[in-house]
């Protein structure tokens, strides 16, 4: 099973306050969070019609099985935004991860300032094995115990779990439900496609989506402040199986964003 994994950053919030209850999604914010649970919707969906093009058939449902979302409000707020967009029989939400609240992932090279204060140190210094945590618990590549039990009936539903162990891994559990022998043979076949990937949601936050890319694509984490992520927008990458490979198709895209909606924090549009 690929393992597709897609990194929201939460929309646009209100700074002003240093106590994270208050800083609240703004209204702009909220209505980026919705155009992406539309986005998140039609690709749960699917794209297929009754005509006779087969170039429809290939827009299969995407088969999303968890939605997580760090322990932060902004985060949250989005999340819940996003869920009401979608089936909510189609995934699980799992509780908010601690793990994957904002911070300063690692150093910096080159530093955005000439000297590097002692704080920011102290702030690397703490945040970083958290954050690493957090990173080793969702970048994982399927079994292939996992590989068989998926494989065992491709007529079923299932639901799969991410849990964090002790040791700071993880494991997957699959639920399976019964079959609907009702399916037509292009639903089956649909399925049968659609049990080859798994895609988890990831709702979190600038800096984590920037640290998880450059290790997952063993760049090195110093470089993760050059990377740009606006405001609800989709970084998307697979693990293969067996060979764990890792690609990134796309990072930051704000595609299904109108321009008008289209922000970095305080930032609108791209003259900034």
């Amino acid at each position: 099973v690929t393992r597709h994994i897609i990194l929201i950053r939460h929309g646009q919030y209100d700074e002003t306050h240093p106590e994270d209850e208050r800083r609240i999604l703004t209204e702009l914010g909220r209505e980026q969070a919705q155009y992406t649970g539309k986005r998140l919707a039609e690709m749960i969906q699917g794209f297929t019609t009754n005509d006779d093009d087969d170039n429809n058939s290939k827009f299969t449902p995407c088969n999303v099985k968890v939605l997580h979302v760090s322990n932060m409000t902004r985060a949250k707020e989005t999340a819940s935004i996003i869920a009401e967009q979608l089936d909510p029989s189609s995934f699980v939400s799992a509780e908010p991860d601690p793990l994957l609240n904002e911070g300063r992932p690692a150093h910096t090279i080159p530093p955005s300032n000439r000297r590097v204060s002692a704080s920011s140190i102290q702030k690397y210094d703490e945040h970083h094995p958290r954050i690493e945590e957090a990173f080793q618990s969702y970048f994982y590549r399927h079994t292939p115990d996992e590989e068989q039990e998926s494989k065992a009936d491709n007529t079923s539903s299932t639901v799969t779990t991410n849990e964090t162990s002790s040791d700071g891994g993880s494991s997957t559990t699959i639920i399976q439900d019964t079959d609907n022998n009702n399916n037509t043979d292009d639903q089956k076949n649909n399925k049968k496609d659609t049990n080859k990937h798994e895609f988890t949601i990831i709702v979190c936050h600038a800096n984590v989506i920037r640290y998880f890319v450059c290790r997952a694509l063993q760049i090195p984490p110093e470089a993760w402040l050059r990377f740009c992520n606006f405001n609800c927008s989709l970084t998307y990458l697979t693990i293969r199986p067996g060979s764990g490979t890792v690609s990134l198709r796309s990072f930051g895209d704000t595609g299904h964003l109108p321009y008008n909606k289209t922000t970095f924090s305080k930032h609108c549009g791209f003259n900034w």
